[in-house]
């Protein structure tokens, strides 16, 4: 188990469950966090015997955003763009490549950076108490973290201008209505519920899985010739698999497949 100032990092089952772990401020993104949450996802994707992650927050809310602190310190408007460049832009692009399936289980509040974080996971399990909220208008600021590429692709123009430029929490059922949330679950159950989906998930082809990821991705900026030559590019690596060749067995001898992840 690796250790880490701001996140705890747990692995069990072929699942790493990702704790932020700043509860006396809601999990706001500082620069320490926001650098452990890379190495972490970093170290989840490298490692052969992680085949998905969980990402939560430990306390009351999933992810306060940023850390407003760092405004005290009055940063100039280049060191502010800069710092969004440097920290969320591999984070944000690190959890969407992991070439595994990334579960958010949402407790609490996930507002502005922290609603980034939840809707860059492929999925998301909300708490019934918790609520996604594009908070940067409350402050006067436009979204970032890549807040705008998510919430357009999940909900629509109209839609996500309508909850960045309101900056109120949507709550989990209406969350659920409007597609930013896979699962609503009562807030005792959500780390189990989503670390139960993620083990199932682990035991899926993960090569499979992730190469989906991609094709997915690809697939919202590409037109359909475009997107079925990706497909058949990411064919070549999955026809030649372990578990591609044991599905096909498992489906002629009419049992259940035995995947390794390759």
């Amino acid at each position: 188990m690796s250790t880490y100032e701001t996140l705890r990092y747990e692995c069990h089952n072929q699942v790493v469950t990702i704790v932020m772990n700043r509860p006396e401020r809601r999990n706001a993104l500082n620069d320490t966090l926001n650098r452990e949450l890379l190495a972490a996802f970093e170290q989840a994707g490298s490692d052969q015997n992680v085949r998905a992650v969980v990402l939560t927050g430990a306390g009351k809310g999933f992810c306060a955003g940023a850390d407003l602190a760092v405004f005290q310190e009055r940063p100039s408007p280049e060191q502010i763009a800069q710092g969004i460049i440097s920290y969320y832009q591999p984070l944000m692009t690190r959890i969407v490549t992991i070439p595994k399936p990334v579960i958010a289980a949402v407790n609490g509040v996930a507002a502005g950076a922290g609603a980034s974080l939840a809707l860059a996971c492929d999925l998301r399990v909300m708490a019934d108490n918790a609520a996604i909220m594009m908070a940067f208008s409350n402050i006067g600021l436009v979204p970032d973290a890549g807040a705008s590429w998510f919430l357009a692709r999940l909900v629509g123009y109209s839609r996500a201008y309508e909850i960045a430029s309101e900056g109120r929490p949507i709550p989990a059922t209406q969350c659920l209505e409007w597609g930013l949330t896979n699962r609503v679950v009562p807030a005792t159950d959500l780390l189990t519920e989503a670390q139960n989906w993620a083990a199932q998930l682990a035991k899926r082809p993960t090569l499979a899985l992730g190469l989906t990821k991609h094709t997915l991705n690809h697939a919202l900026l590409h037109d359909l010739a475009a997107t079925i030559a990706y497909e058949a590019e990411l064919q070549k690596q999955t026809v030649i698999s372990h578990d591609h060749m044991e599905g096909v067995m498992a489906f002629l001898e009419k049992r259940p497949p035995q995947f390794k992840g390759q």
